[in-house]
């Protein structure tokens, strides 16, 4: 054989090139050398053609996966937060607005009421929220001036539930000044044995709370790395807009909110209504990183980047709550996707999202090696701590409500933008509402997960996303399809019962 090398599988070209869609689960990669080890992998990738993320994961813009809260908690552990915007454009600025001013290390939704607020509220809050106590302040919001806390020991013994705050809560409150670090204010919290620490700048107005609770939770979570962080220090945020002409007031106050990127969030991208969109943000707001989408062609991707896209988002009808390929008839599977919008996008220098159909780390494997820069995760993430909405039991289930933004109640609430269908009486929903178990913090999850990721990446032979893009456009990447036996074979098959952990 000489110097030559036998390979057997197949290279992508091949294995794409044969007019079949293939999903991620009918696909399987070929082991290559390893000469690393995993901790030795890196991830970092690009995002946008500007935002580069230590961890390649994003949280999609749904109104029941990415807030404040998610957001926060993306950047956290080095991903990324997209906020959704079936909501008020005040409401979404504030979001982000909320996520740019935040300290790793401090709460980051600071329960608030007025001093006339009854005890029966902050039963209310206690039972829907889980939260223990409250800080009052004049206006009843954070920025408001401090006046006290109220917790379960202030109120666990008053029978008259109608009483106002201000008649039980603690008014002598240690405090401790603006600009405290996370550190330093765990060191307060310490000394003086306390369970809450309010942070107040030289007004007495409360700017920002730090618990023992989440300082002791801190401890049960895996490291957590370096957060995303953009040129000024404040963690990365991202959010999602439409392409109507009232979304261009929407843009001008995400951009004031410190927004870093947006997403034109559309079901089918490849319309004049984002490239005029692009071209208008591109013209008053040039420093704003633009993502369109989504698409699943090559040709989609050339428009969209030829117009200027900074990155793009590939998947149509791939996600768990998504029936566009069902009602629409359009759309592609979620691996020949990525990889036939790669080819272009790569190509071209603008890093793509492989939006939907992930259900494990195997999937961000692949996805990353079939040519994706990131992956977004709607239903990965929904149901977790940081989603929003609140717990509730099924069947002795804890759960949370997740719905595709195709659903009738998310098009209910304003979304049916992102379908080109906001002037038309009748509704066609593209997506399903349902519910998701409990998946406990994401700050958990994603690092498991990109731990994961690194395994797969060593076990392909490949170091980095650079070296894994090489091998795939070389060919030295090998694959192949799988039958339905094989994606058996390749799952727990033949026990009585077992159970099944991720990590």
């Amino acid at each position: 054989m000489g110097s030559e090398q036998m390979y057997d599988g197949y290279s992508a070209t091949q294995l794409f090139g044969q007019g079949v869609s293939y999903t991620y689960d009918d696909v399987i990669m070929h082991p290559g050398h390893i000469c690393f080890g995993a901790h030795e992998v890196d991830l970092t990738s690009n995002v946008t053609k500007n935002i580069k993320l230590r961890v390649p994961i994003v949280s999609s813009p749904m109104d029941t996966v990415t807030e404040a809260e998610m957001a926060v908690a993306m950047a956290t552990v080095g991903g990324m937060g997209f906020i959704h915007y079936n909501c008020t454009i005040a409401e979404q600025a504030a979001m982000v607005a909320k996520v740019k001013a935040h300290s790793p290390g401090f709460v980051v939704n600071v329960a608030c009421m007025t001093p006339d607020t009854p005890i029966s509220a902050l039963d209310a809050l206690k039972s829907t929220k889980n939260f223990s106590s409250v800080c009052v302040t004049d206006t009843g919001a954070l920025g408001g001036k401090l006046l006290g806390i109220v917790t379960s020991r202030d109120i666990d013994f008053v029978s008259d539930r109608s009483t106002p705050l201000e008649e039980v809560m603690t008014r002598e409150v240690v405090t401790a000044p603006a600009g405290t670090s996370a550190k330093a204010a765990q060191e307060v919290l310490r000394a003086n044995k306390k369970g809450r620490l309010p942070i107040v700048n030289a007004a007495g107005e409360l700017v920002a709370l730090a618990t023992r609770a989440v300082f002791v939770g801190e401890r049960f979570l895996p490291p957590q790395g370096a957060p995303s962080l953009d040129g000024q220090g404040r963690l990365r945020c991202g959010a999602a807009t439409g392409t109507r002409e009232g979304d261009k007031e929407r843009i001008a106050a995400l951009v004031a909110a410190g927004v870093d990127a947006v997403i034109l969030d559309s079901s089918q991208g490849d319309s004049t209504y984002q490239l005029q969109m692009l071209a208008y943000i591109k013209q008053q707001h040039p420093a704003l990183d633009v993502i369109c989408g989504n698409v699943v062609t090559g040709a989609q991707a050339r428009r969209l980047i030829e117009a200027g896209a900074d990155g793009l988002r590939v998947g149509m009808g791939s996600g768990s709550i998504c029936t566009t390929q069902e009602v629409c008839a359009v759309g592609r599977g979620q691996a020949t996707a990525v990889y036939q919008v790669s080819r272009v996008a790569n190509q071209l220098g603008v890093p793509i999202i492989a939006d939907g159909g992930i259900q494990n780390s195997g999937h961000i494997c692949k996805a990353l090696a079939l040519g994706a820069s990131a992956v977004m995760c709607g239903s990965m993430f929904a149901g977790t701590t940081e989603a929003p909405g609140d717990y509730f039991y099924i069947n002795g289930q804890r759960v949370k409500k997740y719905r595709g933004m195709g659903s009738l109640d998310a098009m209910a609430k304003g979304s049916e933008a992102r379908y080109l269908s906001d002037t038309q009486n009748l509704k066609i929903a593209q997506g399903v509402s349902g519910t998701v178990k409990d998946k406990g913090s994401v700050r958990k999850t994603v690092p498991y997960l990109a731990q994961a990721v690194r395994q797969g990446f060593q076990d392909l032979g490949v170091q980095d996303v650079p070296q894994a893009r090489k091998a795939l456009a070389g060919g030295s990447m090998r694959m192949e399809g799988r039958t339905g036996a094989a994606q058996a074979e390749g799952g727990v098959h033949d026990l009585l019962t077992y159970e099944k952990t991720p990590w």
